[in-house]
């Protein structure tokens, strides 16, 4: 496939996400679907109250659009699609009940567990049907088969990823900017892998990202929610495990990890120890309450980001 469909796909999201952005966010304003902040965070944060949320509906169909136009209908690219559109309606019953009832819980973690149980048992059945394998690449030590396993595996993939995206989402633009370059290091990784119709979907993906990110940058005038958070999720796990990469996964999404570890690190260490080792976690919240400003944190932790996946994907090409 020429590289070239590959960027018509990126910029066709793109361009489709900047024209369903006016159309939403108004949409969104009228409906009332509004951000709640949580108290506990940064206190400048709550100027952002009622900012439109659920943004995700903008990139989710501009890359939708995309990835089927440009891509043959093929079992991986249904595959992607719907982990991406089954984690997109879990967020959006999750965002609807805290607009619903305007608090910051949704969804209990009971109810999100059995749904993500639910799209990882039917992503496994597909996945086998579709005649993938059930071997985990660890690299160093070659290829093991984990058979039934593999089940368990696909559920705690989509589990980690989600939860880290999520967590990453809290600054304006700071986890769509980031994802934009996870899903562009994976087009090139699934390219390089002769995984077409893969690439295409998150070249799409890196270009819906980016046209939303028009809208969703400093000072943003829509979230994206975990509508947007949770799709995300699932389309990077998804394109890791089509690729086999689960556990380059964790080097080339950097810093969705190093997000998550901060929240792990913070709650283990004031249990343990009653001492908390950040100013406040996930991370970006550190820094800010050190003076940096929101600009500053995003930018920093975008091109931490952008190294990690670039460095990930030449270890990958040339290993």
């Amino acid at each position: 496939m020429p590289i070239r469909i590959l960027s018509a796909a990126f910029a066709l999201a793109l361009l489709a996400a900047l024209i369903v952005g006016p159309i939403v966010i108004p949409l969104l304003r009228r409906w009332k679907f509004g951000q709640t902040i949580r108290d506990e965070g940064p206190a400048w944060h709550l100027k952002k109250a009622g900012t439109p949320t659920m943004g995700g509906l903008i990139f989710v169909p501009a890359a939708l659009l995309s990835a089927f136009l440009f891509a043959y209908p093929s079992s991986e690219l249904f595959l992607a699609a719907f982990a991406f559109v089954a984690y997109g309606i879990v967020g959006g019953l999750d965002d609807g009940i805290k607009i619903a009832f305007r608090r910051n819980l949704g969804l209990t973690a009971r109810q999100k567990l059995i749904a993500q149980t639910l799209i990882a048992a039917v992503f496994y059945v597909q996945y086998i049907q579709s005649g993938y394998s059930t071997t985990l690449e660890t690299y160093a030590f070659g290829r093991f088969e984990i058979g039934w396993g593999f089940m368990l595996w696909i559920l705690l993939i989509f589990l980690a990823t989600t939860n880290a995206v999520n967590i990453t989402d809290g600054l304006d633009g700071l986890a769509a900017g980031a994802a934009a370059v996870a899903f562009a290091a994976y087009a090139i990784i699934a390219w390089y892998g002769s995984r077409f119709d893969l690439a295409v979907f998150d070249a799409a993906l890196a270009g819906a990202l980016v046209g939303f990110l028009f809208f969703n940058a400093h000072p943003a005038r829509v979230f994206m929610g975990d509508t947007g958070s949770l799709a995300i999720g699932g389309a990077l796990a998804a394109s890791a495990l089509l690729t086999k990469t689960e556990l380059l996964l964790v080097w080339l999404g950097g810093l969705f990890v190093v997000e998550t570890l901060s929240v792990i690190l913070q709650v283990a260490s004031f249990k343990l120890r009653g001492k908390r080792i950040f100013r406040m976690s996930p991370l970006h919240h550190h820094f800010e309450l050190a003076g940096w400003s929101e600009w500053r944190v995003v930018f920093v932790f975008w091109a931490f980001e952008a190294f990690a996946a670039a460095t990930a994907v030449l270890w990958l090409i040339f290993w």
